[in-house]
């Protein structure tokens, strides 16, 4: 009677352990949403350069790659209430730098448990957000970089989180207008050809 008294207990043991082992590896929305104590914890931001060098006169763009939260949502650019806070990605360029254009994607609409009637437009998983720019012939040749600055509003099937402004630096080369730039990056940029 001891023994399978015994068995019977390793058996529950390592039923316990096995199941916090497979706990600790598997991360659930509500622990996902936990761990952020503010917007900016929402996102994770990679920057990407269309051409590199970038010659002077010549178009570029630049990416940012934004991965969100899968607990958590952001308004795209053109929110469908005039009340929500739209994404935006804004440039503070350095001389002999200008924006062409800011290109969003569209958001996709969805229904939330506290807007059962009527969808958001927004970003969730990850959205690639891109700028076309120039760097004109007054550009610093090498190596410099343009601060960009993410503003959105995260929330998810609950509520929102106040709106932030996250920095975004990327880095360029500018090179003499003769110079040859090289694609880099098609994986982000081909899209956008």
């Amino acid at each position: 009677m001891r023994a399978s008294k015994l068995v019977g207990y390793l058996f529950a043991l390592s039923a316990l352990v096995l199941a916090a082992g497979q706990t600790r590896n598997t991360i659930t929305p509500a622990q996902e949403s936990a761990a952020v104590r503010s917007g900016a914890d929402v996102v994770t931001t990679h920057p990407y350069v269309s051409i590199e060098p970038v010659p002077r006169g010549k178009e570029f763009q630049v990416a940012v790659v934004v991965d969100i939260n899968p607990a958590y949502h952001m308004n795209s650019h053109k929110p469908l209430d005039s009340y929500l806070i739209p994404t935006t990605l804004t440039p503070q360029l350095p001389a002999g730098f200008k924006l062409v254009d800011a290109l969003y994607p569209n958001g996709q609409d969805k229904k939330f448990p506290f807007s059962p009637d009527k969808p958001l437009n927004v970003y969730s998983g990850n959205v690639t957000l891109r700028l076309r720019l120039t760097a004109d012939n007054s550009a610093a040749l090498g190596a410099t970089t343009l601060p960009l600055t993410l503003r959105y509003q995260a929330c998810n099937e609950s509520a929102c989180l106040p709106p932030v402004k996250v920095p975004v630096k990327v880095d360029v080369k500018v090179a003499a207008a003769s110079a040859e730039g090289h694609a880099v990056h098609p994986e982000i940029f081909k899209a956008s050809r």
